[in-house]
């Protein structure tokens, strides 16, 4: 009985919290993609033009946009970031204004945001560790990603539009009773790794 009513309490938060979750996101990972687009495009006008956001070595977007892994299929990844994020926002709004979605569009959300996920995986281990610098506007995107995937995912387990039937009940209840502290496990993890990679840069800066 307890594990029920913390989950529909948690299902009622997640319900209100959700868009605007999605309008925090899809608006601030917009700012990053059009500076990035900014950036890139005049980089492209102009070879010695230097991006703001190249702070250091290590801080640097410009020794990132010009590498290969920055585009896919020939488009800029931030092109990809515009429309995605866009899309968010869009959700984020329809959603503050009463509409409902069927079940197989939650699932199709769930699934556009975890394919995000695994873009920035891949571009979070390209740009770490094999660039060997960290752009400042894909750092806001890191940070972005996965409360974005981890409360879409939480609300649909809720909600019953995704079902993970091998997952637990007892292990579904401690993730909602302890949502917070699994998103600051995953901060903690990235920085960590970002403090050990790069150490030989920091201690020189401390």
């Amino acid at each position: 009985m307890k594990i029920y009513q913390s989950s529909k309490l948690t299902r009622i938060t997640l319900k209100q919290a959700l868009p605007y979750i999605f309008l925090v996101v899809g608006v601030v990972g917009c700012i990053a993609s059009f500076a990035l687009t900014y950036d890139k495009i005049h980089v492209l006008q102009d070879p010695s033009y230097r991006p703001a956001c190249n702070i250091n070595p290590i801080l640097s977007c410009g020794s990132v946009m010009k590498t290969q892994q920055a585009s896919l299929f020939g488009v800029p990844n931030t092109v990809f970031g515009l429309m995605g994020f866009s899309g968010i926002i869009v959700l984020g709004l329809t959603l503050l204004a009463g509409a409902s979605y069927r079940k197989w569009l939650w699932r199709t959300i769930n699934l556009g945001v975890l394919g995000g996920f695994g873009f920035f995986l891949y571009l979070f281990f390209q740009g770490v560790y094999r660039i060997n610098a960290i752009c400042p506007y894909c750092f806001i995107i890191w940070m972005i990603m996965p409360p974005l995937l981890w409360y879409l995912t939480l609300y649909n387990l809720a909600e019953g539009n995704v079902k993970l039937g091998f997952v637990p009940i007892k292990v579904k209840a401690f993730l909602r009773r302890h949502h917070g502290d699994v998103l600051v496990s995953w901060y903690l993890f990235i920085f960590i790794l970002l403090l050990t990679h790069f150490w030989y840069y920091w201690r020189t800066v401390i």
